[in-house]
């Protein structure tokens, strides 16, 4: 058996970058559900949660498509670092994560209306930052853009310059666990 036809319901390119990976064809179809925040939730439920809803307002428009949705989110002991408002956002999150260890959660949902399956799941990798000064985060910010990145940066773009070591998935990190998604994705077509 093979896969129905594919929608990413993002319109993260790093994301369509990993997802070529495992699937080269694949249509992009960013979601327009809005995100939720829900102190309530653990990081896992809220990424899972938010996830589910981007699915699943693409797969009611393609029902015959398998819908997959992502959502990565930040964390910080309980505190939520989602993408930053801008640049001082952005300062005062890597200040406060410098030096630290924090969890990068995504959540993923695949979703095929017509066949009634359904499979939500959420990764979760420990990120620890390098000590960093005002003047490396400043340097750092200067070399990309931090504004739609969970947590004000991307492991992809000078990670070594602020990321000490992780503990898990790299590609979580990036914003889709490729492991994961390999074993659900093979599942889905027997």
């Amino acid at each position: 058996m093979k896969l129905p036809p594919l929608i990413l319901a993002s319109a993260s390119p790093r994301r369509a970058e990993l997802l070529r990976q495992l699937q080269p064809n694949f249509e992009i179809l960013p979601s327009d559900a809005g995100e939720i925040f829900d102190e309530q939730l653990s990081p896992l439920e809220l990424c899972q949660l938010n996830a589910h809803r981007k699915t699943r307002a693409v797969a009611k428009k393609f029902p015959d498509a398998l819908a997959l949705g992502a959502d990565t989110l930040v964390f910080l002991e309980r505190e939520i670092f989602g993408k930053p408002r801008d640049f001082a956002d952005a300062r005062r999150m890597l200040a406060k994560l410098q030096g630290r260890t924090h969890q990068v959660v995504t959540g993923v949902c695949l979703m095929h209306l017509r066949a009634h399956r359904e499979r939500i799941f959420a990764v979760s990798t420990d990120v620890k930052f390098r000590p960093l000064t005002a003047g490396q985060i400043s340097d750092y910010l200067s070399k990309m853009n931090p504004l739609d990145k969970a947590g004000a940066y991307a492991i992809q773009e000078h990670g070594d310059k602020i990321v000490a070591e992780i503990s898990g998935s790299y590609s979580n990190v990036v914003g889709l666990p490729l492991e994961q998604l390999r074993v659900v994705l093979s599942e889905w077509k027997t």
